[in-house]
């Protein structure tokens, strides 16, 4: 499930954006969902690689069941998406270089499975040493504050 996500993420790259990827599955492993942030290429700040996946998904009556992969910890925004809708399950392809809200999704419920998986952490290591000003910009420090 992870190599949909980490594709995805490539896309993202690619298209000179930032290097996220997500895929939303049924419990049986069906792909329900795949995308990519596309912050820089849509120009719309909400478009995360989590929602972007929940979108593609299309309207469900019940997310209890998905899993949402990701190749990087989520957002608060994501995170909030997760609760929000009910998503049972989260796989996290690495925590390293941005630690988001995956433990409080935990606390509450959400199975949460860090893989620590070394192409992702390559991937978004290279991303914020290459780009550090739209990397700064997507976790919302541009101007060197934390929200």
């Amino acid at each position: 499930m992870l190599e949909v996500a980490y594709q995805e993420a490539l896309r993202g790259l690619a298209e000179g954006g930032i290097p996220i990827g997500a895929a939303l599955f049924d419990a049986g492993g069906a792909l329900l969902g795949r995308g990519h942030n596309r912050r820089v290429q849509s120009g719309d700040p909400s478009t995360h690689a989590e929602t972007d996946a929940f979108r593609a998904a299309g309207r469900r009556r019940d997310y209890r069941s998905t899993i949402m992969v990701t190749t990087l910890s989520p957002c608060w925004y994501c995170s909030g998406l997760v609760r929000q809708f009910g998503i049972g399950s989260v796989i996290v392809g690495e925590a390293r270089t941005f630690h988001g809200g995956h433990d409080w999704l935990a606390e509450h419920g959400v199975r949460v499975t860090v893989l620590d998986d070394a192409r992702c952490v390559e991937l978004m290591t290279r991303f914020v040493a290459e780009r550090p000003e739209l990397w700064f910009e997507d976790i919302g420090v541009a101007d060197g504050v934390t929200r």
